[in-house]
């Protein structure tokens, strides 16, 4: 997982100044140094030290006074979680710092690939974090990973507390106990994805009724999806639960948030993410949120489409990165190497878009007929010419009108060219069509009106040199 995406690059600065703020309550730096820096001599001694250790593979800073100052703020935060986590009591947890360039060799031996990503090693696993690199949220992380991966759910209020989760993939089991076969093939596949995905189980029949769960049946849960799919073919294997997860981890609807950002942006189909903005408290935002999730549950079997809700607490950096107003709904298409977008355009901002409206204008991104890069081209070659911005609003329209434009200087004059086609070629120094039929008439008069004619008409002065001689 790669930190200087193109477009994640200024959000990881402006994450540290938000969502950093948003979580736990941190206390200040304390000034101590707590972070290790690994080499060959001295990784498997640190390392030993942990019950779980923190590996920040980094690029080589150099001599870039920007690169050295976004180290400093990721080594301060790496610091600030070292101070907190060193009070925990039943989890030693250690955090490293690993030169790419000076420390090859043990990168190499603990198998790591990819420079400025985090690795934490637990027992026998290795787990990529792919969230902002902000001391609350790494904390947060590192508290889900040495929990168990499965918990385990034995009372309404533990089951209320799993119904209220649906801005994650969560899976529940029931099982006849602990020691059932089945419970442990279910506990090795939460292993696999432990703490990406939550799993959870119960023993309880009263909880398994409430639930309407099988003996040894798995329900897999979508992202704001009330009703879950049933893991066909109980008692499942290891194996076959691995696979189904593998299959469909890829939900329709999903949240950005600061733990798993990175993965998220990352997975984009062609290129391409569908984003959406909408604040849940608000009356307009819940609105549209809610019709957001039925587009989703319409087309929760399409493979291709992935929409993704965005945290509204980078507002500021949103609005400026892809000038729109977030003080409403918005829904748009979003390049993932160079930010540009296109936005669905909601005509007011009182009546939102129906269901059957949103879910065409989505056809028609996933055919490409909407396309952020053939938006942009437009605007490029429309910055003197307000008639081009209309065909940008309106995919489809007809390109015939585009090679009038460039011969004819003022664009009231476009009726007239199919009328005058001889005319222009006898008079192609002239730019107002309503001399055209004095041309041959007033040659004399033309030498007169050289200095009234407009700037553009640069080919004027030789014709009339011609007619003085």
């Amino acid at each position: 997982m790669k930190w200087n995406l193109v477009f994640l690059g200024l959000l990881l600065t402006f994450g540290q100044l938000s969502w950093g703020q948003k979580g736990m309550d941190f206390p200040e730096y304390d000034g101590k140094d707590r972070v290790h820096d690994l080499n060959a001599k001295n990784y498997k001694s640190v390392m030993k030290k942990y019950d779980v250790m923190v590996v920040y593979y980094h690029e080589h800073v150099g001599s870039s006074k920007v690169a050295q100052k976004q180290f400093q703020i990721e080594e301060l935060a790496l610091e600030l979680a070292a101070q907190v986590l060193e009070d925990l009591d039943d989890e030693d947890i250690g955090i490293g710092l690993l030169d790419e360039k000076t420390d090859k060799a043990v990168a190499k031996k603990l198998g790591l690939v990819e420079a400025d990503s985090i690795y934490i090693f637990i027992e026998d696993e290795v787990i990529e974090y792919d969230g902002e690199l902000a001391a609350d949220t790494l904390v947060e992380f590192l508290y889900d990973v040495i929990e168990d991966p499965v918990e385990i759910i034995d009372n309404a209020l533990e089951l209320k507390g799993f119904q209220n989760i649906e801005e994650d993939i969560k899976l529940v089991g029931f099982f006849k106990s602990q020691k059932s076969e089945h419970y442990h093939e279910y506990e090795d596949a939460a292993e696999e994805f432990h703490p990406h995905i939550k799993f959870f189980a119960t023993f309880s029949p009263k909880v398994a009724k409430s639930l309407d769960l099988k003996l040894n049946e798995v329900d897999f849960y979508e992202p704001f999806m009330d009703e879950p799919v049933v893991i066909p073919g109980k008692p499942y294997s290891e194996k076959e639960l691995v696979e189904f997860i593998e299959d469909n981890d890829r939900p329709t609807l999903r949240k950005m948030q600061p733990h798993n950002m990175y993965e998220i942006w990352e997975d984009a189909l062609d290129g391409e993410h569908i984003i959406a903005f909408a604040e849940e408290g608000d009356p307009d935002g819940f609105e549209f949120l809610e019709i957001v999730k039925e587009v989703a549950k319409d087309n929760t079997d399409n493979p291709n489409l992935s929409i993704y809700l965005c945290d509204l607490q980078l507002v500021p950096y949103w609005e400026k990165t892809f000038d729109i107003d977030l003080s409403s709904p918005q829904i748009g298409v979003v390049e993932v190497d160079d930010a540009e977008s296109i936005w669905f355009d909601m005509d007011d901002d009182d009546d939102m878009p129906t269901v059957d409206e949103l879910e065409d204008w989505l056809e028609d991104v996933l055919e490409n007929k909407i396309d952020p890069d053939e938006d942009d081209d437009d605007d490029d070659d429309d910055d003197d010419d307000d008639d081009d911005d209309d065909d940008n609003q309106h995919v489809g329209d007809d390109d015939d009108d585009d090679d009038d434009d460039d011969d004819d200087d003022d664009d009231d004059d476009d009726d007239d060219d199919d009328d005058d086609d001889d005319d222009d070629d006898d008079d192609d120094d002239d730019d107002d069509d309503d001399d055209d039929d004095d041309d041959d008439d007033d040659d004399d008069d033309d030498d007169d009106d050289d200095d009234d004619d407009d700037d553009d008409d640069d080919d004027d002065d030789d014709d009339d040199d011609d007619d003085d001689d």
